[in-house]
């Protein structure tokens, strides 16, 4: 079963074509990194699969929904659909963790505070941080903060989740159990592809690489020697 499948697929900034004729397809469960150099379109692609930007050419299915022509109506349903985690964590800094995650589940509809609740501890438990729940964002590392935005990302159970850097900001024994905990989560089924620069990590875990380069994506697949 393919979670994201684009074939034929052209990527625009606005009106600028950044990647043409894309076609490649991940499949559950399947970790992928995305690379290429500032400006190749890494981020255009991710934007077009959480439809921040418009899919104007080709064929395209993430998730169960097709984004071409996708209707303004159906990107929040698709967008629960799918975590994504940033480079910069994005928690709101006057809430503490807890308040944090319970906002986004208010906000998708959750109104039952024993479910919230339970989904919480559930979602905190999974990624180390049950003991910091009570903690204001500026208490925390930048790797707790970054566990607490995969957190944050696994809230609504997504079958994917978009990671934009994920560890861009964050010291290299922090990246690497980052690192740990997101293979974990796609060992258990999630999809996950993850943008990032640092080649080092391509090494460090192995798995298949899709780079933006000259106006294509290219896909290297991982070879098992």
């Amino acid at each position: 079963m393919s979670i994201i499948r684009l074939q034929h697929t052209d990527i625009y900034q606005k009106d600028f074509l950044v990647l043409e004729n894309v076609n490649f397809k991940l499949a559950a469960g399947e970790f992928s990194y995305l690379i290429g150099a500032t400006g190749s379109g890494k981020s255009s692609l991710l934007k077009t699969l959480y439809a921040d930007l418009p899919l104007l050419k080709g064929e395209g299915e993430i998730v169960g929904y097709q984004l071409f022509k996708l209707k303004n109506s159906n990107i929040p349903f698709l967008r629960r659909k799918i975590g994504i985690v940033f480079q910069d964590f994005q928690l709101l800094a006057d809430r503490n963790v807890f308040e944090n995650l319970a906002f986004v589940l208010k906000a998708i509809g959750w109104n039952d505070k024993l479910l919230i609740n339970e989904r919480i501890q559930n979602v905190l438990q999974k990624v180390g941080m049950l003991d910091h729940a009570h903690k204001m964002p500026h208490e925390l590392s930048g790797g707790e903060q970054q566990r607490v935005s995969i957190a944050r990302a696994l809230l609504n159970k997504p079958e994917l989740i978009l990671a934009d850097e994920p560890t861009g900001n964050l010291d290299p024994k922090t990246t690497v159990s980052i690192m740990h905990l997101l293979r974990q989560i796609c060992q258990n089924g999630t999809t996950i592809l993850m943008a990032t620069h640092e080649h080092n990590l391509i090494d460090q875990f192995p798995a298949r690489t899709l780079e933006c380069k000259e106006g294509k994506l290219i896909d290297h697949q991982l070879t098992v020697a």
